[in-house]
């Protein structure tokens, strides 16, 4: 991809050159003890400087340790990112990692040859300490290290090997560094003021910041489009928060999944309560339609405020052309979701209302109280932000918001260019209704 074209001239030969120099090299062929050498070699290497202290899993640590309020798009964004880079040079140079190979879901307990595979594995990519040795059993060191390989990876912190964790342990190190520079592109051509207080959607991870003064203040889980109706890259700001939204489902939505629906069952808007309304104002009734016509009624469908709504109780609009915004939900569970990828492009939030609340920090006579009285209420009540937030939504798989810590998420819109990065493709592709 053009993308990634020529990216190498970003990084230091030199350095790379004396990192891997350091390092040495892991022989695919060697001994157990060779490899277990090179492996120390890699952790204990002089030029590590902090690495023991950022990014090291140590016996007593938690996947919490991943966890950090330094932004995506901090200031030390790009320089972590090249960090990141650099580490992972030294890592390829070396070999890169074993791939793990098992017929069994590795778990703690379980007493397999693959688990000293995998111990190596995460031992190269600083997820466990070498000194938790090369043994076959699967224990609490394996378990915690496990852990925190899932968190850099935005998969559930079950520490089992499961499908998906080894999809993701198996992508070789060197498409992760592609994978990296191809995302230090990717923040390099941010060069706008971001602003004190923003909204980023980062779109891969399924998650959005509120940052205020370059620090993550709010973190919230979101639902985004699927690779059929992705959610748009976009740079715009955040004017309206809508309480007891009406829903006015867009005409992609009417005609791929309402009018379908409304064939199998006549009662679906009524159940739905979704009202159609002509270009005057007036209300249609839905047996006047015929459903099966070769073209949609040209009405606004739209859905009453209530506990049905697709919005649920908050609605957050923003300038754009392609009538996307971000909102609550009634299906609280798809926060639960590994693939979170099954909207129109719209961006699901899960807890809402306390985003609405930071958004409208500067806006007179919105407490949370008065927030939470006016969604019991139940009246549609539309709130402009006495200053408008910016924000942004941005396509960003691979990152070091925290020096050494570094995290990597699945390519949902194949844009990285490596078939190995699209690992949820195919997951949660059928119908839904809600944007």
């Amino acid at each position: 991809m053009s993308e990634k074209k020529d990216l190498n001239s970003l990084v230091s030969r030199r350095r790379f050159l004396g990192t891997a120099v350091a390092f040495g090299a892991l022989g695919a062929g060697g001994s157990a003890f060779a490899q277990d050498v090179a492996i120390d070699e890699i952790i204990n290497a002089p030029r590590r400087g902090n690495w023991d202290d950022q990014f090291d899993a140590r016996a007593s640590r938690t996947a919490a340790a991943v966890a950090t309020n330094n932004p995506i798009f901090g200031a030390d964004a790009a320089a972590n990112l090249q960090q990141a880079i650099f580490d992972y040079e030294a890592i390829v140079a070396n070999g890169g990692w074993p791939q793990v190979v098992t017929n069994v879901k590795l778990k703690i307990g379980v007493v397999d040859p693959a688990v000293s595979t995998l111990r190596k594995r995460l031992m190269i990519s600083g997820d466990l300490s070498k000194s938790a040795g090369l043994s076959n059993s699967f224990d609490s060191l394996v378990e915690e290290g496990l852990k925190r390989f899932q968190a850099r990876h935005g998969l559930p912190l079950d520490g089992v090997l499961g499908q998906y964790t080894l999809k993701a342990m198996n992508v070789p190190a060197d498409t992760r560094l592609a994978q990296l520079r191809t995302n230090l592109t990717r923040v390099q051509a941010i060069t706008t003021d971001l602003g004190s207080r923003y909204v980023m959607v980062n779109i891969p991870a399924a998650y959005i910041e509120a940052v205020e003064n370059n620090k993550v203040v709010q973190r919230h889980t979101a639902v985004v489009g699927r690779a059929s109706r992705p959610t748009h890259i976009i740079d715009s700001k955040i004017y309206e928060v809508i309480l007891n939204p009406y829903w006015t489902s867009p005409r992609s939505i009417v005609e791929k999944d309402i009018v379908p629906l409304m064939r199998k069952d006549p009662e679906y808007l009524k159940k739905n309560s979704i009202r159609l309304i002509d270009g005057n104002g007036n209300e249609v009734a839905p047996e006047t339609i015929d459903w099966f016509a070769d073209k949609a009624p040209n009405l606004t469908f739209r859905q009453d405020p209530g506990k049905t709504n697709a919005m649920a109780s908050t609605k957050i609009n923003f300038h754009n052309p392609n009538n996307e915004y971000m909102h609550d939900t009634p299906q609280q569970g798809l926060f639960n979701k590994l693939a979170r990828f099954e909207s129109s492009g719209c961006v699901r939030v899960q807890n809402v209302r306390d985003l609405s609340l930071w958004l409208l920090k500067e806006t007179p006579g919105w407490s949370r109280k008065q927030i939470e009285a006016t969604i019991k209420s139940g009246r549609n009540t539309p709130i402009k932000l006495a200053v408008e937030v910016p924000v942004y939504f941005k396509y960003v798989t691979a990152w070091s918001a925290k020096d050494r810590i570094v995290q990597f998420r699945d390519d949902i819109y194949e844009m990285d260019g490596a078939q190995e990065l699209v690992l949820q493709s195919g997951l949660n592709q059928e119908p839904v209704v809600a944007n």
